[in-house]
């Protein structure tokens, strides 16, 4: 055991020259005695625990004196310290980083140092997240605090298998990223490509945490697509990770990040699971086709409403009877951008007023918008239905991104008609094709086809048929059971 400071003086001198005196207020020095032998205390006030470090020191008065044969204080401390999370810093940048995290740092009067985990921080307790909501089930979400977020994982996956390593990540924010996964069934070289992406990376800090976190991983730049999977449910982290998926968990964020991940994954939800095996894919094929049509409606409807030649007399209710004063394309984007702006309006909108403002826009756009000619009644119709497809689809990055695309293959209807939407939606399709983030296909099982793994997606099969795990994962075993 080496002393990091010459004595507990120099100690002191170093923490203010980095704090400043009286520059910032939470950053505390404390000389207190422990078992009559003089210590320096450090820590920041409110990252940690004031009645856990009362409690313990209290305590120390009142207990007997250390091992009298020890050569050093350090060691005489760290033998009798009375308390289980104890450990030694390797430096003195270490031990900074330390009592920035929220530990709380000793250093003895000959310069040894260690510090004990007695980290309190502020946040709120597990609640059921807004974005992965079930009629039935478990009712806890993850937290801003990624200690409590591992620990919710951990209640699920008892086994020593399943590993949380940490990472500091950024320079001045040094923020604590943990790589979840099982071992034994994550691929290792996945697993080491994303530690070798993590510390490559070279930034001041992760403000935006796990979004940030992904750009730098991904290096998605302007790619629309969603390349991770999101979620706040550590029943669903947990079950990922079973199947050989490595989870990112970034502190202070409410959710994880999981990869690999497909397109069909972003178009899973917990409820499937929650009902019988046939109710369950029932739930997921509606939600699949909800997903196709609100892609493809809106433009598919304006492309037949402006080329009425073309449709059997059966559908000719389909088009507008009066395409009104205003063209057809400028009405369908003016809907489908308004109702975007609401879903933002509604997002920004404090709580008490939302009821207010649903009902502003409901009358503005759906009878006063009819009423002065703006939109005609179909359009009000297929832009609501398109909508509230999109908010079908669980992943709240996919449904953006559909919109997207829903309104790129509309303007290629208005410009070149039937040739301008296929041709937009053949690129979208090239462009989704040749996605691979983490060398996975995007389109996978569909492209390239796996007819077993695609039956497994579409169907929400029983429980009790033990499948493997899926092949995009590439686990070393793919067999489930130990």
């Amino acid at each position: 055991m080496n002393p990091l400071f010459t004595s507990k003086t120099e100690a002191e001198a170093w923490f203010v020259d980095k704090f400043g005196t009286g520059e910032t207020f939470d950053a505390v020095t404390r000389a207190i005695h422990l078992w009559e032998m003089p210590v320096l205390l450090l820590y920041i006030n409110g990252l940690v625990d004031g009645q856990t470090i009362t409690t313990l020191l209290t305590e120390m008065q009142d207990a007997e004196t250390g091992d009298e044969s020890s050569h050093h204080s350090g060691e005489k401390l760290l033998t009798y310290f009375p308390y289980h999370a104890v450990e030694q810093p390797k430096s003195k940048e270490e031990f900074l980083t330390s009592i920035l995290s929220g530990l709380a740092g000793f250093v003895t009067d000959d310069g040894f140092t260690f510090l004990i985990d007695i980290r309190s921080y502020p946040g709120r307790q597990p609640e059921e997240p807004d974005n992965e909501k079930v009629i039935r089930g478990a009712r806890d979400g993850f937290t801003e605090n990624i200690l409590q977020n591992t620990t919710l994982i951990r209640r699920r996956l008892r086994t020593p298998n399943l590993k949380f390593e940490m990472h500091k990540v950024s320079a001045v924010g040094k923020t604590d990223v943990a790589i979840a996964y099982i071992k034994g069934a994550a691929n290792e070289e996945m697993l080491d490509g994303i530690r070798k992406r993590i510390d490559e990376i070279e930034t001041d800090g992760l403000t935006m945490t796990d979004k940030s976190l992904e750009e730098y991983l991904f290096k998605q730049r302007y790619n629309p697509m969603p390349f991770v999977r999101y979620t706040e449910r550590p029943d669903i982290c947990a079950a990922n990770l079973l199947e050989g998926r490595i989870a990112i968990i970034v502190d202070t964020s409410p959710s994880a990040i999981l990869v690999p991940t497909t397109i069909f994954d972003h178009l899973q939800h917990a409820e499937e699971y929650r009902q019988t095996p046939f109710i369950g894919t029932f739930i997921r094929m509606i939600r699949m086709i909800g997903s196709i049509f609100s892609l493809l409606l809106l433009p598919f409807w304006y492309l037949i409403s402006t080329k009425t030649q073309h449709i059997p007399q059966f559908m000719s209710y389909i088009g507008p009877d009066d395409p009104g004063a205003v063209p057809l394309f400028v009405q369908l984007l003016l809907a489908d951008l308004g109702i975007e702006v609401l879903r933002m309006a509604a997002i920004h909108t404090p709580t008490p007023m939302t009821t207010a403002m649903g009902l502003v826009a409901a009358i503005v756009i759906g009878q006063v918008a009819i009423d002065v000619g703006l939109f005609t009644p179909e359009v009000v119709l297929y832009v609501a239905v398109s909508a509230m497809l999109t908010f079908a689809i669980p992943s709240y990055e996919l449904s953006i991104t559909t919109k997207v695309f829903r309104i790129s293959l509309l303007i290629g209807a208005a410009v070149a008609g039937a040739p301008g939407f296929f041709i937009i939606l053949a690129l979208l399709f090239f462009y989704l094709s040749s996605m691979k983030p983490l060398n996975v296909p995007y389109l996978w099982p569909a492209l390239p086809f796996f007819p077993k793994a695609m039956v497994r997606v579409l169907l929400r099969r029983p429980m009790t048929e033990d499948g493997p795990r899926p092949f995009i994962v590439d686990s070393p075993n793919r067999d489930r059971m130990p």
